[in-house]
């Protein structure tokens, strides 16, 4: 049956993927791409010999692509036809899904870990004193706001310290290369598998993107835990959460997590924390009051 689902799947995308083409070839003239515009010109916009010169692939290969046929498309030729066909982000993103193929931001590297927007950020900051975090697919963090930084980083390492290598503050990392000590989930063990298995459901869309194979390749040398946890295949989406956790202040905190996804920032998830009872609710309370005096 999931065979049958799979192959209904692949036969709806072909078409679209030859109509999507079609029409982004129709949009762009040839003097937008610095062509003369030639005479008896029946085809609006560019031929399709002309996006394949532009993009640097075989003629046949892209007429095929545009047929909708059964080829083999990797993400540096998208790539350049994202480019010659002058894609926003949002119909890159649509291509790459069309043509399955795993989507990796602007150029494969580390791009989808920038922060988050200004309105994002003000949104994280009226939430207080509820802690609020933005997590990308990978558990980068985006943008969080005090309540955050107060109840998880308020003891040395904390989620977000140590820094990940060669780029900002990973929640996966921080509890896998931290000091087992500083670790402030309370059932870290189980914890810690559900995060990996949440990991492993994503990874499914960035198989073969370098940002995400070096992340899982350094993660695996500095954690034996990891590796054995990420050897194990599990799975499991994202979803809320009960979890406990334990601040040098205050002791235990018990919070709910709700996650929300975040227009325009592909599979970012904003994750809110609420507390679970009347104490913890104070204690985050305490904790949020004493760094905003700070």
């Amino acid at each position: 049956m999931s065979t049958v689902t799979r192959g209904s799947a692949a036969e709806r995308r072909r078409p679209a993927l030859a109509a999507f083409l079609r029409s982004r070839r129709a949009r762009i003239t040839p003097a937008d791409v610095g062509l003369p515009p030639g005479v008896r010109r029946r085809t609006p916009g560019l031929r399709r010999e002309e996006v394949a010169q532009l993009a640097g692939v075989g003629v046949t290969w892209y007429t095929w692509l545009e047929q909708g046929r059964r080829i083999n498309a990797s993400a540096q030729v998208l790539d350049a036809v994202a480019r010659t066909l002058r894609l926003d982000a949002a119909e890159r993103e649509h291509l790459f899904h069309l043509a399955e193929v795993p989507f990796a931001g602007s150029h494969g590297d580390d791009t989808d870990a920038a922060a988050v927007g200004a309105d994002v950020q003000t949104v994280l900051d009226a939430l207080v004193p509820l802690p609020a975090v933005v997590y990308n697919a990978r558990y980068d963090v985006l943008g969080q706001n005090v309540a955050y930084a107060a109840v998880f980083l308020g003891g040395p390492g904390g989620p977000g310290a140590p820094l990940r290598p060669g780029g900002g503050p990973n929640a996966l990392w921080s509890l896998f290369a931290g000091r087992l000590e500083d670790c402030p989930l309370v059932f870290r063990e189980s914890e810690l598998k559900i995060m990996v298995a949440t990991l492993r459901a994503a990874y499914g869309n960035h198989v073969g993107e370098p940002a995400w194979e070096r992340f899982l390749r350094q993660l695996c040398e500095k954690s034996a835990e990891f590796a054995g946890l990420w050897a194990s295949g599990d799975v499991v989406p994202p979803g809320p959460r009960l979890k406990t956790f334990r601040h040098p202040l205050v002791g235990h905190i018990r919070l709910r997590s709700e996650s929300m996804s975040i227009n325009g920032v592909p599979e970012a998830r904003m994750v809110v924390y609420v507390p679970a009872d009347e104490e913890s609710r104070r204690h985050i309370g305490t904790l949020s009051a004493r760094a905003r005096r700070s």
